[in-house]
Order: structure tokens, then C-alpha cells, then sequence
């Protein structure tokens, strides 16, 4: 085992000798491989340097990511963040005080009694999408999982269907795609910007910006936006404890955020779940008897249980601002980014008893442990894990009411990286037949 890396005031875990180029290349062609590999060599801590993220320490152990996580001022968003990707205006660009009015303020319409009204979405456009499935012919589930979630996000965020929405519903997911790609892609030198992740998305992002421009001076203008309950009328109406409210430029970045982050992510994890339950049938028959029987024990245990095995974002990360940050044995000085490698701590037998085995009884009875972080960790945890986990919830409950899912004796899917997000390399594969 490599020994750390020890200066004056500076104490950081073994460090790969592998050229920063070479573990730039292996970060971005398959990080969570690479992280692995790591892993097996240094053990829970080590230190990298990668493109775009500069020097950093990664961590698998659920106590040093608690410390992280409660580390207060002395750290803040991982740099560069999503915010690059998503606007200076999005809630991943904020930070201290501004960080947590915008949380205060984003968060009842994703939470509460409004959740009954995106239930009924969610069922609606299960049964629209459904539809058109062929019956004893397989095929990838991912891609109608994500017009579902990004349907019910957009229904949820405008209130309504038109012609808005249509040409939203061509506009977002090859800008997700993309930014996807380009969060994790450094800039290239100018005779390479036309393979450039980071150019293409910017060309997507300026015709995103004039389009939601027009819609928000539209919503302003509505004269019935006090009687409206969509998330875009409540963020005109919200305001702060001083009484202002968000500009237009921060509203359409945080309209970007949860078009985004709140359809990908969600749609991706839905097809994780297909690709294990059709390879678990007593899962499988367990879940559709508690389905018949009106249930939701076992369906939500199956949703953790996916997440912690299939952790769709593989990472939660923050910057030393402060002069050094304490972190277990370690000295980590200002400007390193930190980053705990979910993936890793999901699969840490310590955590979760034989973790390459899918089994949600783990999860009845039970709150998750602090190990169980698919939706990050501390006041950065993702605002919308309650509208995704009630999405999963109905989406998986609507299904198998109207279908019975074809177990499959198929390899598992590999794991496919799309930039931040890992997705099964065949789209999660299932076949069906209609249920009478």
C-alpha cells in the first residue's frame, strides 16, 4: 500500500502514481472502475487528480462522509459544480446564506399535500406511455422512463400541455444528454471544439434561455397566476423573509435544475429497477402480490434497494475553503475537492450485509443508515428526493397492476457512464404481457 502523502500542516491519503493524464482518461471513460481499482489498492481514502475536479481526496467510509458532510464554513460545493452546467442562477451555484433562503424557499413545492396532485399525474402519463408497449416483445425501458418523468416534471412545473411543453419535450433531453456529458469534460483547445461537449451544450443552453425567458415573462403577465398551484407560478409568487422574490434568470436556471436532475436521474433509476426485478423474480412475485393486495411496504424497501445497489450519481463531493479541513486521520489543505464515492460505500460489506446480493428485505422495518446517500448527504442533499421517490413509488405500482413482468435469465447490464450519470448499458431490458 502506497504511504501518505505528509507535509507541513498537509496529511492526505495515498496518492496513484499514474500520471494525472492517464487517471484523467480513466475518470472519464470509467470512473467508477477506476475508483475501484483505487479502492483495492489504498483502501477507503486516497487522493487523485483529475481533470476538471484539480486534486482531490476520495472517501468510502460512512463516518468520514458524516464529518464531511457537518463540515459547516469550512466547505462548500464541489468545484466546479453543477452550476457550470445548469446556470449561476440554479441552487447548485449557491452557497452559505444564499444557499439556504433558496433552499427555504424551493422546498414547499416539492413536499406536502401537493404530492397527491403530481400522484395523479405520474398515473396519467404511466398509462399514456404504456400504451403503445409491445406485449411479449422486449425492449429498453429507459427511454419511455424518461419521457414519464420528464412529462410529469413538466406537467408539474407548467401546470398544463401545449405546444410550450411539446417543444420542451424536444429541447431537454439531448441538452441533459449533453450537459451530462460536458459536467464531467474539460474544456478542449479551439481546433477540437467540434467534438466539444461544453460548446454544444452552450449552444443548447443560450436557445433554452430565450425560450424559458418568454414563457416566464408569460407566466408573469397570466392574469390568473394567483389562482395557478404549477411550481413556475409559485416561484413568481414566492419571496424571501425581506419580501423580493427570484429574477427571471434565476427562476429559468432553477426550472433547468429540476427539468433536469428531477427527469434523468429518476428515469434512469426506474430502469435500474426493471433490469434487477426481471432478474429477481421472487422480488418480482413479492411486489406484484403486495401491488394486488394495496401495499407499499415491500415496493418502497424494492426503491431503496435499487438506489443503494444501482446508485445512479456515483459521487457527492465538497471544496476545502477554509485553510485545512480535519477529516478523520487526514489534513486536507484549502482548494483539494473531496469527494465520497457512493458507489464504493454501497458496496461495503461493513455497511450492507453481502452487498452484491439485491435483496429490499433489508430495508423493512428500517430507516436507511447514513451509508445510503443516492441522494447526496447534509444541507446539499437533493431538495426533490421526495417528488423522486414518490414517482418511482407510482410508477412501479401502475405498472404492475396493468402488466406482468417476464423474468429473464440474462446477464446482468453492465454499468454505462453517460458523464454524471451511470445508466444499464442495454436501457434495462424488459418484456411484458397485459394483465387481465
Amino acid at each position: 500500500m502506497s504511504t501518505p502523502v505528509m507535509s507541513d500542516n498537509v496529511i492526505l491519503p495515498p496518492a496513484t502514481r499514474l500520471p494525472s493524464a492517464v487517471q484523467g482518461v480513466a475518470a472519464v471513460t470509467s470512473r467508477r472502475h477506476f475508483f475501484g481499482h483505487l479502492h483495492e489498492r489504498h483502501g477507503s481514502a486516497f487522493t487523485v487528480h483529475l481533470p476538471v475536479f484539480g486534486p482531490a481526496v476520495v472517501i468510502s467510509d460512512a463516518t468520514l462522509a458524516r464529518e464531511l458532510f457537518t463540515a459547516g464554513d469550512k466547505v462548500i460545493n464541489v468545484q466546479p459544480n453543477l452550476g457550470r452546467i445548469l446556470g449561476t442562477g440554479s441552487i447548485f451555484s449557491l452557497e452559505g446564506r444564499q444557499h439556504r433562503a433558496r433552499r427555504k424557499l424551493l422546498t414547499p413545492p416539492l413536499h406536502g399535500k401537493r404530492m397527491k396532485t403530481y400522484e395523479q399525474i405520474v398515473e396519467e402519463e404511466v398509462r399514456a406511455e404504456s400504451a403503445t408497449w409491445p406485449v411479449g416483445t422486449e425492449f429498453a425501458s429507459m427511454e419511455p422512463m424518461m419521457r414519464i418523468t420528464l412529462n410529469v416534471i413538466l406537467r408539474a412545473v407548467f401546470g398544463a400541455q401545449g405546444r410550450d411543453l411539446e417543444n420542451l419535450r424536444r429541447m431537454i433531453p439531448p441538452m441533459v444528454v449533453t450537459g451530462s456529458r460536458a459536467a464531467t469534460f474539460p474544456n478542449l483547445p479551439r481546433p477540437l471544439r467540434a467534438v466539444d461537449p461544453n460548446q454544444r451544450y452552450a449552444r443548447m443552453h443560450a436557445e433554452y434561455k430565450a425560450y424559458i425567458g418568454d414563457l416566464i415573462t408569460k407566466s408573469r403577465n397570466d392574469p390568473r397566476l394567483e389562482e395557478r398551484d404549477d411550481i413556475l407560478a409559485l416561484m413568481l409568487r414566492s419571496t424571501y423573509e425581506d419580501g423580493t422574490g427570484m429574477d427571471d434568470e434565476e427562476i429559468g436556471d432553477e426550472l433547468l435544475t429540476m427539468l433536469a436532475a428531477g427527469h434523468e436521474t429518476t428515469g434512469t433509476t426506474l430502469a435500474w429497477a426493471f433490469e434487477r426485478l426481471l432478474r429477481h423474480p421472487g422480488v418480482l412475485a413479492e411486489l406484484a402480490a403486495e401491488v394486488d393486495a394495496g401495499g407499499t411496504e415491500y415496493r418502497h424497501a424494492t426503491i431503496l434497494e435499487t438506489q443503494r445497489s444501482r446508485p445512479v450519481i456515483d459521487f457527492a463531493a465538497r471544496h476545502v475553503v477554509a485553510d485545512h479541513l480535519e477529516l478523520g486521520p487526514w489534513r486536507i489543505p484549502r482548494g483539494h475537492n473531496v469527494m465520497v464515492s457512493i458507489a464504493l460505500l454501497h458496496d461495503d460489506s461493513r455497511e450492507f450485509a453481502d452487498p452484491e446480493r439485491f435483496d429490499p428485505t433489508r430495508f423493512l422495518g428500517t430507516t436507511p443508515p447514513p451509508a445510503w446517500l443516492p441522494f447526496g448527504g447534509g444541507t446539499r442533499r437533493c431538495i426533490g428526493a421526495a417528488f423522486a421517490t414518490m414517482e418511482m413509488d407510482v410508477v412501479l405500482r401502475t405498472v404492475l397492476s396493468d402488466f406482468e413482468l417476464l423474468p429473464t435469465d440474462d446477464r446482468a447490464e453492465r454499468w454505462f457512464s453517460r458523464g454524471v450519470a451511470y445508466a444499464p448499458s442495454r436501457g434495462g431490458r424488459i418484456a411484458l404481457a397485459r394483465r387481465a
